[in-house]
């Protein structure tokens, strides 16, 4: 796993599922949160932006409690705790925000969530927008757990906030386009290659499933897994058994395809769009990266939150941002309206995992 500044805090979200995502549960009365409003839609990230984000996460380490996109502007802001990282950060061209919070004090605060309020179907990300953690309750949590969470989160002299979500935190087996193994259906990522041979990336808990993948249900195979990684992460590598070069593209569900030519990790604020067999072409933008899910077989890190709606089957679907290929879809707690909370793999570690390349 990339061990970076946004893998120096954990963070974690708390299910207990059936396996292959069918969640139960019931809202109960709670007090009423006070999220930050979030925008609908983030705004476009260049590659220049995820290369100097990067850059500026391995060279201030410990400096800076996170990146994101200015939703006016579109600038990328590095936060930073002193005025000599401030400095370094102008330098590089990029704009610096001296914030209150550092790392330790966000590390201190899922300290005190993880011992004081473990709580099935909560949430906890970072937001370097407001220097917080950012808390989501699925409609699971009832009154008495949320109130107890809200007493936590009120020692922590604002570094933790709180949000309510519907519906109940899953992953999306049912059923990019659909692929089909093992009895269950589950979206195809981005087609990659390696050594003259080609493959396509999906989800790691629906390769766990299914040795051998078609196009259509009980059609003939297309595809064997090779690589599957699920708990920890969730990735999982199938090779094409046909002959051919396939299209380096994602469906856009509009009869067009976007050809993807790169990939990138998602900074927060930015905007993105999912491609998966049951919802098609969704749209949103990041809210919260590292965010790690306890599924009931297992817990997988280093996730990216978004706003994407998603359902049953859009598991191994694309995340991405124009040309840029970002994450293989892993699960969300369903969708109220066009918002959602879709959760991603990021790409980049099956790539390094499998020495594959998109194209």
């Amino acid at each position: 796993m990339r061990r970076s500044l946004r893998a120096r805090i954990c963070l974690t979200v708390l299910l207990t599922l059936p396996a292959l995502g069918l969640g139960t549960g019931t809202a109960g009365a709670a007090p009423d949160p006070s999220p930050v409003p979030v925008p609908e839609q983030g705004v476009a990230a260049s590659p220049d932006q995820y290369r100097l984000s990067d850059r500026l996460e391995r060279t201030l380490g410990d400096d800076t409690a996170g990146a994101y996109l200015d939703p006016r502007s579109g600038e990328l802001v590095v936060t930073v705790t002193s005025a000599e990282a401030a400095a370094e950060v102008e330098a590089q061209g990029a704009r610096a925000e001296i914030v209150r919070r550092g790392p330790a004090e966000l590390r201190a605060a899922v300290t005190a969530l993880e011992s004081q309020a473990k709580i099935t179907g909560t949430s906890w990300g970072l937001d370097p927008s407001t220097n917080q953690i950012a808390v989501q309750a699925d409609s699971s949590v009832p009154a008495a757990s949320l109130a107890r969470l809200a007493r936590v989160a009120a020692g922590l002299r604002g570094a933790v906030r709180i949000e309510r979500v519907p519906g109940v935190f899953t992953r999306e087996v049912a059923g990019g386009d659909a692929v089909h193994g093992g009895g269950y259906r589950c979206s195809a990522a981005f087609n990659v290659s390696r050594g003259g041979a080609y493959y396509f990336l999906t989800a790691g808990h629906c390769t766990e499933a299914a040795a051998t993948w078609s196009d259509r249900s009980g059609g003939a195979a297309i595809g064997a897994t090779e690589g599957s990684s699920f708990p920890g992460d969730d990735f999982g590598l199938v090779r094409y058994t046909t002959t051919g070069q396939p299209p380096g593209t994602v469906n856009r569900w509009d009869g067009s395809f976007e050809d993807v030519a790169s990939a990138a990790d998602a900074v927060v604020g930015q905007s993105l769009q999912k491609s998966g067999s049951t919802t098609r072409l969704t749209s949103g933008q990041v809210t919260a990266v590292n965010v790690t899910v306890n599924y009931s077989d297992g817990p997988v890190y280093g996730m990216v939150r978004t706003t994407i709606c998603s359902a049953g089957g859009d598991s191994g679907g694309a995340h991405f941002s124009g040309t840029t290929a970002l994450g293989i879809h892993s699960g969300s707690a369903g969708c109220t309206g066009t918002r959602g909370t879709a959760i991603h793999q990021p790409v980049s570690e099956p790539l390094a995992v499998y020495g594959v390349t998109v194209y």
